[in-house]
């Protein structure tokens, strides 16, 4: 069973994602936050393997508690999901930034909301090329650092670099290896061998360097 912790200040929106995972058949929810402090607390006490994260909370808003549960060893197995309106919130490239690993619109479907924790339970981004590439392009062209960035991609192939580039623009596996004339297998390799080099959580931490480095304009 994947275990889903729950964390928004709605508690209307709270129990209808509740009764949506306890009734899928393989997801179970752990627990319930309704701020962003105790989002971090009970990630701590129960290990969830998602948090369905939203980004807007009383005390702690949901990217310092997504930056908090991905940096701390004890929730090292724990996934966050984010949870946005997307026309209010704009701090969601800075979740990713925070080790998210993907987001959806709340008004999304109830059977996308539950292939969306079982593919983030699984160690993918939440990426689908029709929804989370568009929105994260969307972000990437909003967010100004104040600094410049100072990723490099040294020790990454040309090979490697342009399956990088196709993670960043939003395709799946499978959509890489079609447009490289590749087969499934070799893809996943090469996701697998950029995920070691560049240090990267997960598949939407691959999507930040992407753009990060230039390689997504």
């Amino acid at each position: 069973m994947i275990q889903v912790l729950i964390a928004d200040d709605q508690a209307l929106l709270r129990g209808s994602f509740r009764v949506l995972v306890d009734l899928s058949g393989d997801c179970v929810t752990v627990g319930e936050a309704g701020t962003g402090d105790e989002a971090v607390a009970l990630a701590v006490q129960h290990h969830p393997d998602v948090v369905l994260m939203d980004v807007r909370m009383p005390d702690m808003d949901g990217i310092e508690a997504t930056r908090r549960i991905c940096a701390d060893p004890r929730t090292a197995g724990t996934h966050v999901l984010i949870l946005t309106t997307f026309d209010l919130d704009e701090y969601v490239f800075g979740a990713l930034r925070a080790g998210a690993s993907g987001f959806l619109l709340k008004d999304t479907p109830p059977a996308e909301l539950l292939n969306g924790i079982r593919v983030v339970a699984g160690g993918e981004g939440l990426l689908a090329p029709s929804v989370t590439g568009r929105l994260i392009a969307e972000f990437a062209s909003r967010a100004q650092p104040a600094r410049p960035v100072t990723r490099h991609l040294d020790g990454v192939t040309d090979r490697e670099r342009e399956v990088l580039a196709l993670v960043g623009r939003g395709l799946s596996n499978g959509e890489i290896a079609d447009h490289l004339h590749l087969s499934l297998a070799t893809v996943k390799t090469h996701v697998g061998r950029l995920l070691g080099k560049l240090s990267a959580r997960d598949r939407a931490q691959l999507v930040i360097v992407a753009y990060e480095t230039g390689l997504v304009p």
